[in-house]
């Protein structure tokens, strides 16, 4: 049996993704690509994320040497419950307010792999869910999903960039889509946003600077000074970029996926609260949660640099 480009997108819509595109495998793209993201780590831009220094990222063929596609998906994971407000409350970053965003990927991509692979001989299939040395917005875009806009973030003309990526490798060779054309134009909100001032010039983030990396990834028993003045209530991420971005506040709209509701929790935790999280507490918030990347000690740390400052 030979399997075409639509009856991929037809199994994946199936299967809850919300969009998805076929890429082939563009020498000359992947290319300008892999320069881009090493003047970005030679920048030191990328700070303790050191994955990012995997080759294989640069390098398509070191995770599948005979790969002719990347199929590109996207779920829709926008709920439109409001920011809290007031000093009194910490926020969470919209992607880890319901569950696992790994873990539903995961399912999915794995049923369309294993789907795929059931085709025909000789067929191979590798998904990734955010797991593995793929640059995922690249895939995005070459496969007509979206664009990486100023601020990073892949953003797409029916949801905004309150999208999760994933991809799926296969040495199949597909009809490609068109990549995609940007579309950020003048604007400049999200950088003009930040308050940290960590999109330096647009298309680039120095995670130096940028508090979702700061409040997720740096394991340091302090945050740096001009982070912690600077937080504005954040406790877990931050979606400061993307609550200014234009095509967010016109085209984000409501999951239809039941596990990306928030769990109660998650909207607006009190500061004093997180200030003072147990180990117990913290397992039981925060169950099947994308946020138990950040540990109870990260989050009374985060919480009190809030509280320490008085800044929402």
């Amino acid at each position: 049996m030979v399997i075409n480009s639509s009856q991929i997108k037809q199994k994946a819509a199936e299967l809850g993704f919300h969009q998805v595109g076929i890429a082939a495998i563009d020498e000359e793209q992947m290319a300008i690509a892999s320069q881009r993201l090493q003047a970005w780590l030679a920048l030191g831009y990328h700070a303790d994320l050191a994955w990012m220094e995997n080759p294989k990222r640069q390098h398509i063929r070191l995770v599948m040497p005979d790969i002719q596609s990347v199929i590109a998906v996207a779920i829709n994971y926008y709920t439109p419950q409001p920011r809290p407000e007031g000093a009194a409350y910490g926020k969470i970053s919209r992607y880890g307010w319901g569950r696992d965003y790994h873990k539903v990927l995961d399912k999915k991509l794995k049923q369309l792999a294993h789907w795929l692979e059931a085709q025909g001989e000789g067929i191979k299939a590798r998904y990734y869910a955010d797991t593995g040395p793929i640059s995922d917005k690249f895939w995005a875009q070459q496969a007509g999903i979206g664009w990486i806009a100023k601020n990073g973030n892949l953003i797409t003309r029916k949801y905004g960039s309150w999208v999760f990526l994933g991809a799926v490798l296969t040495n199949l060779e597909l009809s490609p889509d068109r990549p995609h054309t940007e579309h950020c134009g003048t604007c400049t909100r999200c950088l003009d946003a930040c308050p940290t001032g960590a999109i330096p010039q647009p298309f680039v983030v120095d995670a130096n600077r940028c508090i979702a990396y700061h409040s997720i990834e740096n394991r340091a028993p302090e945050l740096p000074e001009a982070i912690a003045v600077n937080l504005q209530g954040w406790v877990a991420g931050c979606d400061i970029c993307q609550d200014v971005c234009p095509w967010n506040q016109r085209f984000a709209q409501e999951t239809d996926l039941g596990e990306f509701q928030p769990y109660p929790g998650n909207i607006a935790p009190k500061l004093t609260d997180l200030a003072e999280i147990s180990e117990s507490e913290w397992q039981q918030r925060f169950p099947a949660s994308a946020l138990r990347r950040i540990k109870p000690k990260m989050l009374r740390r985060n919480a009190q640099a809030n509280i320490n400052h008085h800044v929402n």
